[in-house]
């Protein structure tokens, strides 16, 4: 178990050295090498980024969490963790402590709060700030949810009992169908990453195309552009936040908000589909001078992502093809994929509301147990370090303070409030089932089988 969790998270403060397939064009080594040429690829330093430096020193975290449930944490005097959330932490974003005692917000902490008012699932939250006060310094390991595939993959294994045999049924046959159906484009994906080359345009374009049955390939499609935006902007704001430390967040959100109707209301990134042209308006429209090398950027780089997070350590990405593929072909030869899929598919369930804890719990438990063996207190998002971070509630070693907080003119926070409560470590009940667009999920079920 410490094994996956720990293939997991990416170590910023060390050179990669996780297993990988055969066969691909480049190793994850000299992808970190690339990324960190790029104009701001030195903020995937320790030494740069202030996140990383603040977890480095072992110095007093404080965090800004927004909250719509205040008056249940007044009276339970507890913090929920959520699963949106790092598998199973307290969404939070980094907070600099100013002389006069205001904390200034991390860019994507002003982001948030900026828009509280206009996004639905924002609204009417209350800024709290969170001082996470650790027993010694932590590793800047980072939690990746591309590399979660295997461990998603034992605990469907584990607990896909609690599924009706119709359920269980609906949810196999609905992702070898899926891999079928994308199988055009997940063997363009291999080809990329073992050497071949697709055109960029026919490439982005079959992505778009593919994305609405494999809803999975959003999110590395968003991930690939959201990471290529932060590392090669070069705006005043962007060169800004990065004085102090900061990668632009505010980049990848307004990508994510224009290009997917209803994101306010359901941050989804399986809905992340812009073709060619679309892609290039977006990225066009939140800085010129971007668009150049974005097309060969995704093209290589999502190939590799799919390759090196699919596939088992040792497959061949240049032999494996998804043609005609079944569950036991699925699970020896791309156990993580297969993995990401259940995930997702379990989800779609109509008594998944009912089923939640049995398939989120036991994770929540495994990554903290591993968080306290690492000693973790505050886990972040390891695919970027770019500000994402979360408080491992079961943590033994740290103590914690909690602040109802106020914001002034200069978009400073200002504790006004002591809250009496900690985090606790439980998960906050499944609220997603009422906010979801099920359109996608209809079409899908009253698809034609695709032939085995």
């Amino acid at each position: 178990m410490h094994t996956e969790w720990d293939l997991a998270h990416t170590d910023y403060s060390a050179p990669p050295d996780r297993p990988a397939p055969a066969g691909l064009t480049d190793t994850e080594a000299d992808w970190r090498q690339r990324l960190d040429l790029a104009p701001n690829g030195y903020l995937l330093r320790e030494s740069a980024n202030a996140m990383l430096g603040s977890l480095a020193a072992g110095h007093p975290v404080y965090l800004l969490h927004l909250t719509r449930s205040l008056d249940a944490i007044h009276s339970s005097g507890q913090l929920l963790a959520s699963t949106g959330c790092l598998v199973g932490a307290v969404y939070g974003s980094p907070l600099t402590p100013l002389p006069g005692g205001a904390l200034r917000p991390h860019n994507l902490g002003s982001y948030l709060l900026d828009a509280r008012h206009a996004l639905a699932s924002r609204r009417d939250s209350t800024p709290l700030v969170i001082q996470v006060t650790p027993s010694c310094p932590a590793p800047p390991k980072g939690l990746d949810y591309m590399r979660l595939g295997g461990i998603h993959l034992r605990s469907y294994q584990a607990y896909r009992h609690v599924l009706t045999a119709a359920e269980d049924d609906q949810v196999l046959r609905s992702v070898v169908d899926r891999v079928r159906v994308a199988a055009p484009f997940l063997n363009m994906l291999l080809h990329n990453a073992s050497g071949g080359t697709t055109p960029e345009e026919s490439f982005i374009d079959a992505l778009a195309a593919t994305v609405p049955v494999f809803p999975y390939l959003g999110y590395l499609y968003f991930e690939t552009v959201a990471e290529y935006l932060m590392l090669h902007s070069t705006s005043p704001a962007t060169k800004g936040y990065a004085d102090r430390g900061e990668m632009n967040n505010r980049l990848y959100k307004e990508l994510a908000f224009s290009a997917v109707r209803g994101m306010g209301i359901l941050f989804d990134l399986g809905r992340f589909d812009p073709g060619y042209r679309r892609l290039l308006e977006l990225v066009e429209r939140i800085e010129a001078g971007l668009t150049a090398s974005l097309p060969r950027y995704v093209r290589r780089r999502m190939s590799h992502l799919f390759a090196a997070t699919a596939l088992a350590p040792g497959q061949d990405a240049a032999t494996f093809a998804f043609h005609r593929v079944d569950l036991d072909t699925l699970a020896d030869s791309v156990p993580h994929l297969l993995g990401q899929l259940l995930f997702r598919e379990v989800r779609t369930i109509d008594r998944y509301p009912q089923l939640y804890h049995c398939f989120e719990q036991a994770k929540a438990l495994e990554a903290w147990s591993y968080w306290n063996s690492e000693r973790i207190a505050t886990p972040f998002n390891g695919t970027c370090p770019k500000g994402e971070i979360g408080i491992n509630p079961a943590y033994p070693d740290a103590t914690f303070a909690v602040w109802r907080a106020e914001t002034c003119e200069r978009g400073l926070l200002h504790p006004v409030e002591e809250v009496a409560a900690v985090p606790a470590p439980r998960l906050v009940p499944w609220l997603v089932a009422p906010l979801r667009d099920r359109t996608e999920e209809a079409r899908w079920m009253k698809r034609h089988l695709a032939p085995g």
